[in-house]
């Protein structure tokens, strides 16, 4: 939409060039802004009009042109936005049809009757001078709003400050909503308490359509019905690099919404962009000095993990006490639509994912920090003895887990928690432990969150130092039974899990496997034949389980290409 400043039609009609003039039709539209004037001595003009003009013609070609052409020439108007339209009825008809009146009416626009004698350029004239004034007006004011906020920028004026600029500015209520830093900024004073909930349920009605149509990144513009009447409601994106990172929001409950006020939001948004880019450009430091300090703490080189436990001073971490790490690999390829995101976006979610964590730690009074690089996030716990730790540590893998779940949609994600080890300086233990869990996790493919201490047999097995003896004992039991069923496509090794999930009882493996219980019985038996063993041992019955999760560890392997 071309943004338009001028005068409202209604102090047109207030002027003295338009006395003895009056609105007959589009009564609703008297509040257009009107930034030119034309005249109308060709039947084309509707060719070279422009958004928010005032066309001033006469009623000599509507003597010419019957009614189904003059409501159409009345629709074109309407359609090429002008402010509204001066026709000189007398002499040339006696009145407008009732159908033409009826039609601008429902198009709330404006039709008004001029005086006969009064000269086109008397009308033209002043209104020309009158939308110069206001511009030149504007002009001056907008300048000093520039200084406001550049001053604000300039002395590092917090957003709130910025927001406090806009409204006394626009003389409209004003909310500011930023994704990142997360906050809300209201100014609403002037307006009573129903007025200020039905333009916040306005703003989730915002959100709700925002899926599609205003995702485009530009200006949006919409007449809102609020408490009975339609307002205007200007909706202005806040752009970093490209990428959305809030709104603000006014709306026209006081004064009417234009030109000005787009210039208004527009500089301001900018200025908070430039505010965001600054919180971010620090961000990025501190999270590169965490992110080094981390990657020397998990370090197996005594040297430079003695080095990091110098510097968890300038972190505020006690060297003496408790620590947990815990880590967030995403998987970014999990279909299509996420494959494609952009590099720079993929990294701002993980980063604003990892923001999100950090408060999340401090909302449950746990002392930390977090990084991120690349597709990883890296959570580093620090409990002193008073503290109720597992309690804190199963509050903080709930509300993580809530929160991955809702803020990567479809991407696939694995959290690890290692356990606790007593001083800074064996946290790199921890993260050892982490790193099992995300592969047991890949393993067992049940939890998107895997505490080491719930792996049971599998913090054994999954030791790299035992590899080669895994590949053994597996080779030595059920190996000869996947090959069985490579070979004569049969279910035996399905059956045998289906034993160990069901405790050998045969009837609900029969109803899980949807196979008769004779043929489960053989099945039994055929397992018993081909491996030597016999699952009514306990020690064969325990080989094989563990044979079985030695058989998920390999396969993960391979298909991880480890």
């Amino acid at each position: 939409m071309v943004r338009q400043n001028g005068i409202l039609l209604e102090d047109i009609l207030k002027m003295d060039c338009m006395k003895n003039c009056k609105l007959i039709a589009g009564y609703k539209g008297i509040k257009n802004t009107v930034s030119r004037v034309n005249i109308m001595a060709d039947p084309d003009i509707l060719d070279w009009v422009h958004e928010g003009e005032l066309l001033l013609t006469t009623a000599y070609s509507f003597r010419k042109e019957n009614v189904i052409e003059q409501k159409k020439f009345i629709r074109q108007c309407s359609e090429k936005k002008l402010a509204g339209i001066g026709i000189k009825i007398y002499p040339y008809i006696e009145s407008l049809s009732k159908e033409v009146i009826e039609l601008a009416d429902k198009l709330n626009f404006p039709i008004i009757d001029l005086y006969y004698a009064t000269p086109f350029s008397d009308i033209m004239t002043p209104i020309f001078k009158e939308i110069f004034n206001k511009q030149a007006s504007l002009l001056q004011r907008l300048e000093k709003i520039h200084e406001k906020l550049m001053n604000a920028m300039m002395n590092n004026f917090s957003i709130e400050k910025i927001t406090e600029v806009v409204y006394e500015s626009v003389r409209n209520p004003v909310l500011v909503d930023l994704e990142f830093p997360k906050k809300t900024i209201i100014k609403f004073d002037c307006e009573d308490d129903k007025t200020k909930n039905l333009l916040l349920k306005n703003l989730k009605k915002f959100y709700k359509e925002s899926s599609s149509k205003y995702r485009d990144n530009k200006l949006y513009e919409s007449t809102e019905l609020i408490k009975g009447k339609y307002i205007k409601r200007m909706v202005m994106p806040i752009l970093v690099k490209n990428h959305l990172y809030g709104y603000i929001f006014t709306w026209s409950t006081n004064t009417p919404l234009g030109g000005f006020d787009f210039s208004v939001l527009e500089s301001a948004s900018t200025t908070i962009a430039l505010e965001i880019l600054k919180i971010l450009s620090v961000m990025e430091v501190e999270n590169r000095h965490k992110y080094e300090f981390i990657e020397d703490l998990i370090s197996l080189d005594n040297i430079r993990r003695a080095e990091a436990v110098e510097r968890a001073v300038l972190f505020k971490l006690n060297r003496d006490n408790k620590y947990v790490i815990a880590v967030i690999n995403i998987n970014r390829s999990t279909n299509a639509e996420d494959a494609a995101l952009s590099d720079d976006s993929f990294q701002k979610k993980i980063t604003r994912l990892a923001n999100s964590i950090e408060k999340l730690i401090g909302d449950i009074n746990i002392n930390g920090l977090v990084t991120n690089k690349t597709d990883s996030i890296y959570v580093l716990l620090s409990f002193n003895d008073n503290e109720k730790m597992d309690l804190k540590l199963e509050i903080f893998s709930n509300k993580v887990e809530k929160l991955l779940r809702k803020s990567l949609g479809k991407f696939k994600f694995r959290m690890g928690i290692g356990r606790q080890y007593t001083g800074l300086m064996n946290a790199y233990k921890s993260y050892m432990d982490t790193i099992k869990a995300i592969r047991a996790g890949d393993i067992l493919d049940e939890n998107c969150v895997v505490n080491f201490e719930d792996l049971g047999i599998y913090k054994i097995l999954c030791h790299d130092s035992l590899k080669e003896e895994l590949m053994k004992f597996y080779n030595t039991t059920i190996k000869c039974l996947v090959e069985y069923d490579i070979r004569k496509s049969t279910d035996l090794v399905k059956t045998l899990e289906a034993y160990f999930e069901y405790n050998g009882n045969l009837k609900k493996m029969s109803q899980a496997l949807f196979t008769h219980y004779n043929t489960i019985l053989y099945r039994i038996q055929r397992i018993n034949d081909i491996t030597g063993m016999d699952l009514e041992n306990a020690k064969d019955r325990l080989n094989l389980e563990v044979a079985l999760k030695i058989k998920k560890i390999l396969q993960n392997e391979e298909k991880s290409g480890i």
